[in-house]
């Protein structure tokens, strides 16, 4: 695995983590926070699972390039 674009998988990362301090803090539901945080890891699947297909996506995760 390799990550393939370091500024989605940067947002993702900051989303998931502002919404898990959101929930620590009882700032926003618990409900409302597992939602929006299916949805990004969702997201990040879908987007390696379009590229795997080669359908043209730029993915956060994406297969290791060989090494020459």
């Amino acid at each position: 695995m390799n990550i393939v674009n370091p500024s989605k998988a940067l947002i993702a990362l900051v989303g998931l983590v502002c919404l898990t301090v959101l929930m620590a803090v009882n700032s926003i539901p618990t409900e409302a926070g597992v939602g929006l945080i299916g949805s990004i890891v969702g997201y990040s699947i879908g987007n390696g699972v379009q590229a795997r297909k080669g359908e043209p996506v730029t993915p956060i995760i994406g297969p290791k390039k060989p090494k020459a």
